[in-house]
């Protein structure tokens, strides 16, 4: 068996406050459609980045439907990581050295989980490259039939890739009985995709990164960190990658500094198991501050969790997302429904979340950013009108109810495919 990731069941009800009772009603009534079915989510990691933070909520609530829904991680290496960690960043469109022996690797690792695999479920979803030729390896090593509807979720910007590594990848995705995507412009052509569809993540309001902080709260713990809450403040909280460019981010930071000498600058982010450039970017980001002190870099080894990255958005006067490429960047969304403006990078699925101009910025570099943010600071009245439009734009469209019944919704489609 693959691992199990704890899930216990969590209540719809704790939305209602949130939502509304008629999403929620809608809920119900396509969780009773898929009453007796059983569901497993796979992926690569149970922390850090999105994806095992999407499914923390997402799996309990199912749970808590009185649906049989579990989330298993397959079991990976130092070997195997590295591999994906170059397809993925190959899928975004990066040029690098693919090889056989790479390709090998991969699927080696592939099989070995698929042997765990208990495939009895009635959905399996599969998500991003690490798991994503379980099923090709399950068809084609096991001569195993599988049952059950499969379904990809590919949660990176797969608009551009490089084409050595999409032409080993893509037709492994062929058997799935469903591809889902972000936005459309994330679908790659050329390829014999199975039927698309199109859900694009949210955030939990009622989980600790997201619920109301009093000031007294957000001001601790700042000081815990020895940041000074009442100067200026500009925030990032992203893994340490090269797409989410915390370098810019300190270049756009430096721009400011020149006009307004007292700003400070919170960089932030977990470092997730299955990504192993994370270490190495994050000694680049330190070296690139430079022995700043109003240059403050943390990770989860510092104890930054859900409640720092709470106050720091909320407490910020800009939350930055500098990212050159972006899935969706669920940390924007985050942002605005703490009614902090954003200052993104105009790219991928960030594009979906920012309405430039109205509650937030979008940007092509860091001179930009700067600039953005340099406006931004000296408005307080434009930054708290854009912060109320940014909470109303995130609670219509991008809140676990949403994606909750997108996927719900999926199901009872697949359902009635036979």
């Amino acid at each position: 068996m693959l691992e199990l990731i704890p899930a216990k069941p969590k209540s719809l009800d704790r939305y209602l406050e949130s939502v509304g009772e008629e999403p929620l009603e809608q809920i119900r009534s396509l969780a009773g459609q898929l009453e007796g079915a059983r569901f497993l989510h796979v992926n690569a990691t149970s922390f850090g980045g999105g994806v095992a933070e999407l499914l923390a909520t997402v799996v309990p609530l199912m749970r808590g439907l009185g649906l049989d829904c579990d989330w298993q991680v397959m079991f990976g290496s130092d070997e195997f990581f590295n591999v994906t960690k170059t397809m993925h960043n190959a899928m975004q469109g990066m040029e690098v050295a693919w090889t056989p022996q790479m390709e090998k690797i991969y699927l080696d690792k592939v099989i070995e989980n698929v042997q765990r695999l208990d495939t009895s479920y009635d959905y399996i979803v599969i998500h991003d490259p690490q798991p994503a030729a379980m099923l090709h390896v399950l068809e084609h090593e096991t001569q195993q039939l599988p049952r059950g509807k499969w379904v990809w979720r590919c949660h990176i910007d797969t608009s551009d890739p490089f084409l050595q590594v999409a032409d080993f990848l893509f037709p492994m995705i062929e058997p799935y009985d469903a591809a889902v995507f972000t936005m459309p412009d994330f679908v790659p052509n050329g390829y014999g995709l199975p039927p698309v569809e199109l859900i694009q993540p949210c955030i939990d309001p009622v989980a600790l990164k997201n619920v109301p902080l009093n000031t007294a709260t957000i001001r601790a713990i700042w000081e815990s960190y020895d940041i000074d809450y009442d100067r200026p403040t500009l925030c990032q909280i992203s893994r340490f990658d090269p797409w989410k460019d915390p370098l810019g981010v300190i270049d756009a930071y430096r721009i400011v500094k020149e006009e307004v000498p007292e700003v400070q600058l919170i960089l932030a982010g977990s470092m997730a198991t299955d990504d192993p450039e994370g270490m190495h970017y994050l000694h680049r980001t330190e070296e690139h501050a430079g022995g700043d002190d109003d240059i403050f870099i943390f990770t989860n080894a510092h104890g930054v969790g859900s409640i720092e990255v709470n106050a720091f958005q909320t407490g910020a006067d800009v939350v930055i997302q500098k990212s050159l490429r972006e899935g969706f960047g669920l940390t924007v969304s985050e942002a605005l429904w703490k009614r902090t403006p954003v200052v993104a990078g105009n790219v991928g699925g960030i594009r979906m979340q920012i309405d430039d101009g109205k509650n937030g910025f979008l940007v092509d570099s860091p001179e930009e950013c700067g600039v953005a943010c340099l406006e931004l600071l000296r408005d307080p009245t434009r930054r708290m009108t854009m912060g109320d439009a940014a909470r109303e734009f995130v609670r219509s469209r991008y809140v676990t109810t949403v994606l909750l019944t997108r996927w719900l919704e999926l199901f009872v489609r697949l359902a009635g495919q036979g």
